[in-house]
């Protein structure tokens, strides 16, 4: 078989792919001009693609708008049964323990309340405890502000509940509170010292689900001899690519996050 003979097939399945990820939660349905100018591809060569995934089903039409089809969306369903969150992140939390070589930790919201899904634990002697299973408040600690500031709803549910105040580090302050939303918002991170457990720090982002939710937040804790303010520029980034790869894991792609403002 010739090398041309060879690669074709994979050339079109390139240019399919381009075709379905045109379509996003954001623009659910495009026509055939659209679907053209997104993925670049010659007009005529769209145009037969398009028509050929309408007729196997990966696409359905109505009227001059196309989206994807329920048949395509039928068939993918077997490959999320059994997806379990924890399973498919943990290879980023024991990457991410391994990098910055503190414990990392993935959680996940249940209205006021943070919870400890996974963990993967340093290896130092001297650590910050964790266990699965442990609930703490959200406004109180990276983690916390980390889904404060990615959904609206867990704002809304921390302030509704009430910011107890744990430690003097704690922020109460709604205004205080919101400011440093907006800058976990803007830099894809939060970074907190002693806010929860005097002693202690943590750094987080968010992980994002397929239809662009905030799934969890995942992110490492330490005792403040290990994890001080001049160690975030060294460990955010480690923290964020973690939290990008558990992103990927569980379908999300960029460009689909639904859009979020603690206010």
């Amino acid at each position: 078989m010739s090398e041309k003979a060879g690669t074709a097939p994979l050339l079109v399945l390139q240019k399919i792919r381009q075709i379905l990820e045109c379509f996003t939660i954001e623009r659910p349905e495009l026509n055939l001009q659209e679907i053209t100018r997104v993925t670049g591809l010659p007009g005529s060569t769209c145009q037969r693609l398009v028509h050929n995934l309408l007729r196997e089903g990966f696409l359905d039409r109505d009227g001059d708008t196309y989206r994807i089809g329920l048949h395509f969306v039928q068939w993918a369903a077997p490959g999320t049964f059994g997806l379990d969150m924890v399973r498919l992140t943990r290879p980023a939390l024991q990457r991410l323990r391994d990098r910055s070589g503190e414990t990392a930790c993935l959680y996940v919201r249940d209205g006021a309340f943070r919870t400890v899904v996974s963990l993967a634990e340093t290896h130092h002697v001297v650590m910050r405890l964790f266990a699965v299973g442990m609930v703490m408040s959200l406004h109180a600690g990276s983690a916390g502000k980390v889904f404060m500031a990615f959904d609206p709803t867990a704002r809304r549910d921390a302030v509704g509940h009430g910011l107890t105040r744990h430690t003097p580090r704690t922020v109460v302050d709604i205004d205080l509170l919101d400011d440093q939303l907006e800058e976990i918002r803007r830099t894809g991170f939060s970074a907190t010292f002693e806010e929860r457990d005097i002693g202690a720090a943590s750094i987080s982002a968010p992980v994002f689900g397929s239809t662009g939710e905030v799934a969890a937040a995942l992110g490492i804790g330490a005792p403040t001899q290990r994890l001080t303010p001049a160690d975030v520029g060294r460990l955010a980034p480690c923290v964020v690519e973690a939290a990008e790869e558990a992103s990927r894991c569980l379908g999300y792609r960029p460009g689909i996050r639904n859009g979020a403002g603690a206010r």
